[in-house]
């Protein structure tokens, strides 16, 4: 095993987990159960060790465990998560959660029992997940597919999720100023400038992203997952691509900013900058949209990139490999595919959590890879 993986991983008060605890190894972990189990809180639980946003986007305290007395209102309680992530420097304990702090649900993060911040999160634990819900990435909104790619850019710049971040406050902010009756000028300028310098960051964060990318998608078997081709829809990516440094994208999209203001203000919204950019996939076989693909072929060409990214990582310095959330991933493949689902796994030294209703969905697997049964808010191990 070359990548970083949790040996434990202990859940308290965690949606339907009192407490749970899972002693596993590295490699792949195969969770089985009825529908309503908990197996996806289980891949959610570790999402929320990493930065940023989980799995299902959920708010914070939703996410704790609640106690329905018979017509009763929810009671939410403080959770936290924690696992024992073995890294190329030895292992560490890692912690998140929520607490009670003067009546309001804070997020807390730790590391080895220190605070930490997102930034060190990210430059220790890097996830990428598959979930149900992005079976249709391709064809959905435009947002959910920069979203996509931004998570994955994390992986390759710590810094990233920061910068997206500062973005979206500086752009709030601007907004907020445009609604006023009178703006001040030089105010504006300067949250203009906050804000283009993330831009620039931001966006030549993606553009290293979609090269490394594409070069290891290039590098892939061609089956049984179908390649992908891959580009940034946005000026600004575009520019960064033909070479454009950090400052002179930043002074571009400022000054499109200040003769824009009238229109941004009259509409409510800005409308240019790197939040605007999408994520263009098209299947290179077929040489076609992947909006135009069968729901099928849309989810094997998601898997297929996943595992390039998870790849070009790991090629990168074996401790940068990612851990895979993979949720119901096997369900509409074809036994083929279940079979080069496994062998691409067990191959990239990746660790990898999957989910199915069946265990016998991952007989593909080998031996090696326990198969966990979830019921009734315990596991057993096969």
């Amino acid at each position: 095993m070359s990548g970083p993986f949790f040996s434990r991983l202990d859940l308290a008060e965690f949606r339907n987990y009192a407490r749970l605890s899972l002693d596993v190894g590295s490699g792949c972990i195969c969770l089985f159960g009825e529908n309503g189990a908990g197996k996806t809180n289980i891949l959610e639980a570790i999402s929320v060790l990493g930065p940023g946003r989980a799995l299902r986007g959920a708010e914070l305290a939703d996410m704790g465990r609640h106690d329905l007395a018979r017509g009763a209102a929810p009671n939410p309680k403080p959770w936290q998560v924690s696992g024992r992530l073995h890294t190329a420097s030895g292992p560490i304990q890692i912690a998140a959660g929520i607490e009670d702090v003067q009546g309001a649900w804070r997020r807390f993060g730790r590391i080895d029992g220190a605070v930490s911040t997102p930034q060190k999160l990210a430059s220790v634990l890097r996830l990428v997940w598959l979930t149900p819900n992005m079976d249709r990435l391709f064809a959905g909104p435009r947002s959910e597919r920069l979203k996509f790619f931004d998570r994955l850019t994390f992986g390759l710049v710590p810094d990233h999720g920061a910068a997206v971040a500062g973005y979206e406050r500086a752009l709030r902010e601007r907004q907020k100023l445009l609604e006023e009756p009178a703006p001040d000028p030089a105010w504006l300028d300067a949250v203009e400038a906050r804000a283009a310098a993330f831009a620039a960051d931001l966006v030549r964060a993606r553009v290293d992203m979609l090269r490394l990318l594409d070069a290891q998608i290039a590098r892939a078997p061609r089956a049984p997952f179908p390649r992908a081709e891959i580009a940034l829809a946005g000026a600004m990516e575009a520019e960064a691509a033909s070479g454009a440094d950090a400052p002179a994208l930043a002074a571009r999209l400022q000054a499109a900013w200040r003769s824009g203001r009238p229109r941004d203000a009259q509409a409510g919204r800005c409308l240019a900058g790197p939040h605007r950019s999408d994520l263009l996939v098209r299947h290179t076989l077929k040489d076609q949209p992947a909006d135009a693909s069968s729901t099928g072929e849309q989810k094997a060409l998601l898997i297929g990139i996943i595992l390039a990214y998870a790849a070009a990582l790991a090629a990168r310095a074996p401790d940068a490999a990612p851990i895979l959330l993979l949720d119901e991933a096997a369900a509409h493949l074809d036994a083929a595919r279940r079979e080069g689902l496994a062998a691409r796994l067990e191959s990239l030294g990746c660790q990898a959590w999957l989910t199915g209703v069946d265990a016998s969905l991952f007989d593909a697997f080998s031996a090696a890879a326990p198969r966990i049964e979830i019921r009734d808010g315990a596991a057993r191990q096969l």
